[in-house]
Formats: structure tokens, C-alpha cells, sequence
């Protein structure tokens, strides 16, 4: 006879003390330091996509840093600088940086299981590397609240990045978008956080 938990069970097909004893557990995306890692965003039985509880959570101030770049040809990239970062959309990286900052405020709604989070700081920051004949992008999001901003911070730098790609896109569709990714974070269960890359 197969044996089924709660998890493995619809929540409305539970009697009531087993629904209440299933959303009496709680899921969260930080882990204590004996857990292995895991993805809090899936069932671990059914491989169910859940939104994770926070409101249990204690509220810390929160900050995450993301960067990334694109990659341009030389002919456009002396276009972008010649012109002084100007394009017939605007200036490419006001736009974009505004771009960014409206991106971090709307992740909730781009990436499905993203809690709502009051932000109090979005810092999204675009320049010309000569060297690389690239845009550079950093991205800074703070909060005060239950859950990181890691994923607000990202969604500014990419979205911050596409916008730069739509502007320059009649100049050459040769650019590469890459190395996107949090280098630091700081707040909650787990602490602070910094990349070694």
C-alpha cells in the first residue's frame, strides 16, 4: 500500500488538523549551516512550484550589489562614445539606467514566485569600459524586511543592459550581454554575503 504525506497530497483535499499541521511547516529560502543545500522554491516531493513563507521571518535591513556588462563592436562602441551616449531613443545610459530602476520595483511581477518588497534604495549605475569596449552596469537595492533583494538587484542590471542592446540595436546586433551576477548581499538568517569570482 503506498503511503502519502501531506506534501505529496493537494492541501484541499487534506482534512482539516492535517491542512492545518502542513501549513503549520515552514519553507524558508535561507538554511542553517548542518543543511545541505536545497530549492526552497520547489516541492521536494511533488517538484510543485510554492512561493516561500517569510512571515514568520524577522525583518533585517537588506542590501544586494549585482553587475554585469555588454559587449560591443568597435565601430558601434566608437558610435556610442563619439556621440556622447546619445542615440535617437535619448541618452543610452540615463535610459537605461532609469529602465533599471523600474525593473527592480516591478520583479515581483517578472519573476512569478518574488515576494512584494518595499524598496528603499535602487542605485543603478552605467560607464563606458574603453578596455572592453563595453557598458558596465552595477546595481544596488536595498530594503528593510523579510527577504534578500538579490533578485531585484539582478533584474535592474539585466533589464538596465537590454535597454542599452534596444538603443544601440541599429548600429549592429553583434553585442553580448554577460557575467551577469550578485557579488554581495547582507541581512538576514544568513548574513553577509561576497562573491570570490
Amino acid at each position: 500500500m503506498q503511503r502519502y504525506s501531506s506534501r505529496t497530497i493537494p492541501t484541499y483535499l487534506l482534512s482539516a488538523p492535517a491542512m492545518q499541521w502542513a501549513h503549520q511547516r515552514s519553507y524558508y529560502s535561507t538554511k542553517a549551516d548542518a543543511e545541505e543545500p536545497r530549492l526552497t522554491h520547489t516541492d521536494p516531493d511533488t517538484g510543485e512550484a510554492r512561493m516561500v513563507s517569510v512571515t514568520d521571518k524577522t525583518p533585517t535591513k537588506r542590501e544586494a550589489k549585482a553587475i554585469g556588462r555588454i559587449v560591443l563592436p568597435d565601430q558601434a562602441y566608437k558610435l556610442l562614445k563619439d556621440n556622447q551616449v546619445h542615440s535617437m531613443k535619448g541618452n543610452v545610459l540615463t535610459v537605461a539606467q532609469i529602465a533599471g530602476i523600474q525593473a527592480a520595483k516591478a520583479t515581483s511581477n517578472l519573476i512569478p514566485l518574488c515576494h512584494p518588497l518595499l524598496l528603499g534604495l535602487i542605485d543603478v549605475r552605467l560607464w563606458l569600459d574603453d578596455a572592453k569596449r563595453s557598458v558596465e552596469c552595477e546595481s544596488v537595492v536595498q530594503t528593510s524586511g523579510k527577504t534578500g533583494v538579490e533578485m531585484e538587484a539582478l533584474t535592474a542590471t539585466s533589464v538596465a543592459l537590454l535597454t542599452v542592446y534596444d538603443m544601440c540595436k541599429a548600429a549592429t546586433k553583434e553585442m553580448v550581454i554577460q557575467d551577469i551576477r550578485v557579488v554581495s548581499k547582507t541581512g538576514g538568517k544568513s548574513g553577509p554575503w561576497k562573491s570570490d569570482l
